[in-house]
């Protein structure tokens, strides 16, 4: 019989994403290179086809685009057979020089990122953060993040763990290295469907972003340039696709979150589980 108590404590660390959560509104970084990696090969890819698995190592993003019916049929009609597992290698070969030469330009901080992280912390709160970027990459994302004034407590890639989202293990990476448990105690943020996969996999509460990342893809100015009914409905149906994904919660921008916190420690006072 097990002897484990139900926890009953407040929320005790954050994992948060980087690209469209953190730094990049929009997420522009990944898609301009992977549109331009296939354009290389001549191959037109549309920024929809390259933002469709957003979130996952890079090189496995790269192997879900060839895998769309209407790129793979291009792929052979150009290249005479179907994509392997080697072409996968190549390509991602020459995506990652491409991506490094772009992240110091995508790499600014979302507006008021830098606030909410300390309130998190004035919480007592802890904060790691994944990432489908290599180690290279992020290393390059810290930097400038510190910069500006933002250093999460770990920082954990896919090299680190062994696999990248859906799989848990970076937010298990993240825990260990910031000595928290249990992973109830965890609130996950994300602007992808794989960063939501990724919380519930680890057991932690799952937070959707989306004004600033994937699902609108678009700069800051460029979304307050709409018209206020077309930003209503691509931030509804952006909620809507994560929430179908199984976010506990979606907010527009990381700057939202306290609120959301507040709900999640009072839902933990009560015994629940995400």
């Amino acid at each position: 019989m097990s002897t484990r108590r139900r926890y009953r404590g407040n929320l005790r660390a954050a994992i948060l994403d980087w690209a469209g959560t953190t730094v990049d509104h929009g997420s522009l970084a990944p898609v301009r290179v992977l549109v331009d990696l296939f354009r290389r090969r001549g191959l037109k890819i549309t920024t929809e086809e390259a933002r469709l698995d957003m979130g996952l190592l890079k090189k496995d993003h790269i192997a879900s685009i060839l895998r769309i019916g209407r790129v793979k049929s291009m792929w052979i009609e150009r290249v005479g057979k179907p994509p392997s597992e080697s072409d996968v290698e190549l390509l991602f070969e020459e995506f990652v020089p491409l991506q490094l030469q772009c992240l110091v330009e995508y790499s600014g901080l979302i507006g008021g990122v830098p606030e909410a992280v300390e309130a998190m912390r004035a919480r007592g709160m802890k904060i790691g953060s994944t990432t489908g970027y290599t180690r290279q990459m992020l290393n390059v994302l810290l930097e400038n993040a510190a910069s500006q004034g933002y250093v999460p407590d770990s920082a954990v890639c896919p090299d680190d763990a062994g696999a990248g989202r859906p799989f848990p293990w970076m937010c298990y990476q993240n825990a260990i290295q910031l000595n928290v448990y249990p992973m109830e105690a965890f609130v996950k943020v994300g602007d992808t469907v794989a960063d939501i996969e990724e919380g519930l996999n680890a057991g932690a509460w799952a937070v959707g972003v989306v004004r600033t990342g994937n699902e609108i893809g678009m700069t800051e100015r460029d979304f307050f340039a709409l018209a206020g009914a077309k930003q209503r409905a691509l931030i509804d149906a952006g909620r809507e696709r994560l929430r179908a994904a199984g976010a506990h919660y979606v907010i527009d921008s990381l700057d939202e979150i306290q609120p959301v916190l507040d709900a999640i420690d009072e839902r933990l006072a009560r015994g629940e589980k995400p």
